[in-house]
């Protein structure tokens, strides 16, 4: 199998875990008992928790080895400002999306810096699609019932997930034909993004792990971090 072949396959299937998240959230029909709601708001905990780490160990570190702080600070609060606009006029249309705009805004970035890496550092590309396919799980998950709470049908769902999975190619083959001699370039990108999923946490996806008289939720945010820690380590 071609480099590229590889590249198009590891992608495509790191984002299709979103739509698997996606078709487990379809197929999850327990009763709404305080224990289901007590979970769900633990995974959503768990997805702001892998986010976090996400900005901390993937989409951040590039841009403070390499962006002047001038230009890291300003595309990290433009990415940030871009974001809370369009949570806002999602918001005036009928409601947010933020775990499905936070997992689309992550994995694209990611996607690119795959494809970026693939070329000179085959096995750090190979980990981070792991851990990429590993934060879209739950985001996909958590966005299903998002989405679908806001009145989609499930088809409608799950395919807006599904084309997701497609966009991980065209971002992965972005990022080796065009930036593996750009690391600054990538990294400014990776820094947009993670300003602006750093925004959606503590608007929309933070506040949806809190349960009145329930302390445990939010430590899925702990888990989703540790995990993400992990993955760093394993990445090196």
């Amino acid at each position: 199998m071609s480099q590229l072949s590889i590249i198009i396959l590891l992608s495509w299937l790191a984002g299709l875990t979103a739509f698997a998240g996606g078709i487990l959230a379809r197929l999850e029909g327990t009763a709404e008992t305080e224990g289901k709601r007590e979970l769900i708001h633990g995974i959503v905990a768990f997805g702001g928790g892998i986010l976090v780490s996400a900005i901390a160990f993937a989409l951040v570190p590039d841009g403070i080895a390499l962006l002047n702080p001038t230009l890291l600070a300003a595309l990290f609060c433009f990415g940030g400002l871009s974001f809370c606009g369009l949570d806002a006029w999602l918001s005036r249309r009928g409601g947010s999306k933020a775990q499905f705009i936070a997992m689309l805004m992550d994995f694209v970035p990611e996607a690119i810096a795959l494809g970026a890496l693939f070329a000179h550092n085959y096995n750090t590309a190979i980990l981070l699609a792991l851990f990429i396919g590993a934060q879209n799980l739950p985001e996909g998950f958590n966005s299903f019932r998002e989405i679908a709470a806001s009145g989609f049908t499930t088809v409608k769902t799950l395919t807006a997930l599904f084309a997701i999975s497609l966009l991980g190619p065209v971002a992965a083959c972005t990022g080796y034909y065009f930036l593996q001699d750009q690391p600054g370039l990538t990294a400014g990108i990776m820094c947009f993004a993670g300003g602006g999923i750093l925004y959606l946490i503590f608007q929309d996806i933070a506040p949806q792990s809190i349960m009145r008289r329930h302390w445990t939720p939010p430590l899925g945010a702990v888990l989703g971090f540790a995990f993400g820690m992990l993955g760093k380590q394993l990445l090196g």
